[in-house]
């Protein structure tokens, strides 16, 4: 939108934006810690959740291109690559060879890596669900006011 199209917003807009960041922040500051208590980053606990969720897409493959990943995750080839080492360091998540191009690397959650994300997962919709009024009501706000 230019500059010269500006539109006044009902002032309750800004309430719902402020309940909802309100709201987010409280989640990721939630999220942060609870990470850190797994021994985890958030980034980490992230790239996990990108590969559990790419291994249920592709039943056939429980595994995910590195270029897969660093497109999920909005980075970089070579910030993806890091990632995975360190992920792979922590015994979270293991390189494998294609079975049809030898050109990719495949990563895949170990068993580790599953467990902490299992343990992650129930903790964060515990947290987010705890949140559900505060989003809910930002959320319809949200909504009414840009009708």
């Amino acid at each position: 939108m230019a500059r010269d199209e500006t539109v006044a917003l009902d002032p309750s807009i800004y309430q719902g934006l402020a309940g909802f960041r309100y709201a987010l922040r409280q989640f990721l500051a939630f999220s942060e810690a609870a990470t850190g208590e797994a021994g985890v980053t958030p980034q980490q606990y992230q790239a996990l959740l990108v590969i559990k969720t790419h291994s249920a897409r592709a039943m056939m493959a429980p595994a995910i291109t590195v270029r897969e990943l660093a497109d999920q995750m909005l980075l970089q080839h070579h910030g993806a690559v890091q990632l995975i080492n360190r992920l792979a360091s922590a015994g979270l998540a293991e390189r494998q060879d294609s079975p049809t191009d030898r050109r990719s690397v495949l990563v895949a959650m170990t068993a580790k890596g599953e467990q902490i994300l299992e343990d992650l997962a129930a903790h964060h919709i515990k947290e987010l669900l705890k949140h559900e009024p505060l989003l809910a009501e930002s959320l319809k706000r949200l909504r009414r006011m840009s009708r």
